[in-house]
């Protein structure tokens, strides 16, 4: 069992490169969601591309986020129609967390968003000074993916008072 710390740039090593090996599960919680780049296939593409070839095998892909995302990404997300049906997502506009579960197996949770300069590609620079914790330590993994799953659920809409603002799914 293992649980490593990571600091700026190996977000993008440590998380979003173990995101293409997912089999059943990718669960994403984060504030902030803008367009961001992955190398993937040898070119470098948005990471909504790879969201869509995950969701085409019939991996479960579950996407919280806090507001609307940047234009960026939505003219992306009209790239990918697969994401249209198969991508799980909705607004809560009370999510800060930022975090990742792989199968169940493996989790990141971190300071990181879901945008290039917090966990893509950027140049030397132009990027977040990020930090997180990834682990496969079975009862810290369970506790993150049953945080997600309460706010999923929506255990905590009753006592939100912003409900209204909560809107599903993604829709450019």
């Amino acid at each position: 069992m293992a649980c490593n710390y990571i600091a700026d740039e190996a977000h993008y090593h440590e998380v979003l490169v173990r995101s293409m090996a997912v089999k059943s599960i990718l669960w994403i919680g984060t504030a902030d969601l803008k367009d961001l780049y992955i190398k993937l296939q040898g070119t470098t593409q948005p990471f909504l591309a790879l969201l869509a070839q995950l969701v085409q095998k019939g991996v479960s892909v579950r996407l919280i986020y806090a507001k609307k995302p940047g234009e960026a990404f939505l003219q992306d997300f009209k790239r990918y129609p697969s994401l249209a049906n198969g991508l799980e997502s909705m607004l809560c506009p009370r999510v800060h967390f930022k975090l990742m579960i792989f199968d169940g197996k493996f989790a990141y949770v971190g300071s990181a968003n879901l945008t290039g300069a917090g966990i893509g590609m950027k140049s030397e620079g132009k990027r977040n000074f990020e930090a997180g914790i990834f682990t496969d330590e079975p009862t810290l993994v369970s506790q993150v993916q049953e945080h997600f799953d309460s706010v999923w659920r929506g255990r905590m809409c009753s006592a939100c008072k912003r409900k209204e603002y909560c809107t599903t799914p993604i829709v450019p």
